[in-house]
């Protein structure tokens, strides 16, 4: 997973962040669902919020992924396209 220079590719990173996004996806979604109790929207408990976010957490994780690989890559001097 790692490249042949020895850094880091964007999918090993998914990898290793996706537990922190999907926390952070659920933690936004019952947020988000407090929010929504002013509007008559039923509030989601902590677990649904849980459950919802493992598949939410794939497409945040890969931005995050991404865009922690360019920090790198700056960092380095390096210019890379994935």
């Amino acid at each position: 997973m790692t490249q042949t220079d020895g850094t880091w590719s964007v999918r090993k990173l998914a990898v290793v962040l996706y537990p922190f996004s999907a926390a952070a996806v659920a933690i936004n979604l019952f947020l988000l669902s407090l929010m929504g109790k002013s509007f008559g929207l039923p509030v989601l408990s902590p677990l649904t919020s849980i459950w919802i976010s493992i598949p939410l957490g794939i497409p945040a994780t890969w931005a995050a992924a991404k865009w922690v690989r360019g920090l790198m890559d700056e960092a380095d001097g390096n210019q890379r396209s994935d």
